[in-house]
């Protein structure tokens, strides 16, 4: 379908954003993250109008959110724009996300369990990831105000680390639940 291939694509576009990021060609890197988000956008739409949502579908699709993001941050850090300790916290949120995603449906294997739907917290967390991304890129072609690369930076530590713990409270509640069903 569709928005399969669409996140396939956005996966596909991560290898030349992160070799065009780690060669500080940031326009370049900012219009292949804009299509990458471009296509994110147009594969949501598409599975939600058209009722293309599928199971796969609701894997892939966070699965090339996670990939593109995490790629994306890693070589900001490696280009020194982005600092250790905000990596290790988004990081950390995306192992807690994964463990818990590959517990449940390895434990819950029947084709009725749900399809995962993100929360609000974490919608809004990966608007100000992206956000952090895009403000990265374009602060390299205008002098940005002082203090407020810190600002964003905190913001998106702690709405990560908000998403975080709404995830690991997610798994648990799936868990206990999954396991009140046997």
């Amino acid at each position: 379908m569709l928005p399969n291939a669409l996140s396939v694509i956005r996966i596909i576009l991560t290898v030349p954003i992160v070799i065009a990021l780690l060669k500080e060609q940031y326009l370049l890197t900012l219009l292949l993250f804009l299509v990458a988000g471009i296509s994110d956008a147009l594969d949501g739409w598409i599975a939600k109008h058209f009722s293309f949502q599928t199971r796969l579908g609701s894997i892939l699709d966070p699965v090339a959110d996670k990939v593109l993001l995490t790629c994306t941050f890693i070589a900001l850090y490696w280009i020194e724009l982005m600092p250790l300790w905000l990596l290790m916290i988004i990081f950390v949120r995306d192992v807690i996300i994964i463990a818990g995603a590959l517990g449940y449906f390895l434990g819950e294997m029947s084709a009725e369990s749900d399809l995962l739907e993100p929360s609000l917290i974490s919608k809004v967390n990966t608007v100000l990831q992206i956000s952090l991304v895009l403000y990265l890129l374009l602060v390299q072609f205008y002098l940005s105000i002082d203090g407020f690369q810190d600002m964003i930076f905190i913001v998106v530590a702690t709405s990560t680390a908000l998403s975080g713990a709404d995830y690991a409270l997610l798994w648990v509640k799936k868990f206990i639940l999954q396991e009140t069903k046997k």
